[in-house]
C-alpha cells in the first residue's frame, strides 16, 4: 500500500511538472498556431539562471529569489525570440519549424559551452529536501510543491483566457485577426503577451524540474520537452483542463511502469500515446464506439434490404 501511495503522489508530481511545461506549449500552439520547438531551450536557460541565483543567496529565500528569475528569464527570452523572429513569420509554417528546432539545437549547446556538459546538482533548501509520511509511505516534500503550484498555473491560465481582456483578444484574433484588427485591435501585442508567457510558464518550470530531480544539464530542457509533446498530443490545446488531465495520465503511468514493468516508464508512454492516437477518431467519423456501432448494424440493414 505504501509504495502505491509514494508512486501515485510521485507520478502526480511529475505529472504537474509535465503540465507546467506543455501548458506554455499548448498556449502558444493553440492560441498562436506556432509550433515551438525552442520551449525547451527557454526552460534550459531559466534553471541556469534559477541555480546560479540559488547558489548566491543560498537557503529558502535563495529558492524564491531563484524561482522570480528563473521565471522572468523565460519571459524575457520568449519575448525577444518573438519579437525578432517569430513575429515575422506568422503563417509561415515551414519557417517557423526551422528557426525554433535551430534555437533548440543552438542554445543547449551555447549552455554546454559556457557551464560544461556534466550535470550540476540542483541547491534544495532543508524545507524542502525531506518526506513527509502519508499512508505509511515517506513522500518528498517538492511533489506537493510541484501540485500545488500546477494548481494555481491552472487557475490562472484559465482565469486570463476567460475574465481578461486581452485572453478574449487572443482568442478574437485566433478565429479572425483581420476582424479584431479591423476593430482597431492591435493583436500583433496580445501574441507577443502569450508567447512571453509560455516562456514564463517554461523558466517556472526549469526551476522547479531542478527541486524534482536534484540536478540540472544542458539538455535536460529537450529531454522533458519530448514528453510534453506528447501531453499536448493526448490531451489536445484547449481546454487547458484537458492538457492537465493528459499531463497527470502521462505522469502516473510513466511512474507505475518504471517500477512494475522494469523501468519501462518512457516506453510505456509511448504506448499510451499511439493508443490514444490510434482511437482518436478522424474529423467526421465519430468515436470509436460510434463506428462499432455502424459496422455491427451494416450488414442487418443490407440484409433486411435484400430480404424485402
Amino acid at each position: 500500500m505504501d509504495t502505491l501511495v509514494l508512486l501515485t503522489l510521485t507520478g502526480l508530481g511529475l505529472g504537474a511538472l509535465y503540465f507546467l511545461i506543455a501548458s506554455g506549449l499548448a498556449l502558444i500552439f493553440g492560441l498562436m498556431d506556432v509550433l515551438n520547438f525552442a520551449h525547451g531551450a527557454f526552460l534550459t536557460v531559466s534553471v541556469y539562471t534559477a541555480w546560479r541565483t540559488a547558489e548566491t543567496v543560498g537557503g529558502l529565500p535563495g529558492l524564491l529569489l531563484a524561482a522570480v528569475v528563473g521565471t522572468l528569464t523565460g519571459l524575457l527570452l520568449a519575448a525577444v525570440v518573438e519579437l525578432v523572429l517569430i513575429r515575422r513569420l506568422y503563417g509561415r509554417v515551414k519557417e517557423q519549424i526551422l528557426v525554433t528546432v535551430g534555437l533548440s539545437l543552438a542554445v543547449p549547446a551555447l549552455v554546454q559551452t559556457l557551464w560544461g556538459a556534466d550535470a550540476r546538482p540542483f541547491p534544495v533548501p532543508d524545507a524542502l529536501a525531506g518526506t513527509v509520511g502519508v499512508l505509511g509511505a515517506r513522500v518528498p516534500v517538492n511533489r506537493f510543491l510541484l501540485i500545488a503550484v500546477a494548481l494555481l498555473v491552472l487557475a490562472g491560465i484559465h482565469l486570463f483566457l476567460s475574465r481578461t481582456r486581452y485572453g478574449l483578444i487572443v482568442r478574437a484574433g485566433v478565429e479572425d485577426r483581420a476582424m479584431v484588427t479591423a476593430l482597431g485591435i492591435d493583436v500583433t501585442r496580445a501574441f507577443t503577451l502569450v508567447f512571453a508567457l509560455g516562456g514564463a510558464l517554461a523558466g517556472l518550470a526549469g526551476v522547479l524540474g531542478g527541486l524534482y530531480f536534484g540536478s540540472l544539464s544542458p539538455h535536460q530542457g529537450t529531454s522533458l520537452l519530448v514528453f510534453a509533446f506528447v501531453v499536448v498530443i493526448i490531451g489536445g490545446l484547449v481546454p487547458i483542463t484537458s492538457v492537465a488531465l493528459s499531463a497527470l495520465s502521462v505522469g502516473l503511468v510513466q511512474q507505475y511502469a518504471n517500477y512494475y514493468a522494469g523501468g519501462y516508464g518512457d516506453l510505456a508512454v509511448v504506448f499510451l500515446l499511439a493508443a490514444v492516437v490510434l482511437a482518436r477518431p478522424a474529423a467526421g467519423t465519430g468515436s470509436p464506439l460510434t463506428r462499432l456501432r455502424r459496422a455491427l448494424t451494416a450488414p442487418r440493414t443490407r440484409s433486411a434490404g435484400g430480404t424485402a
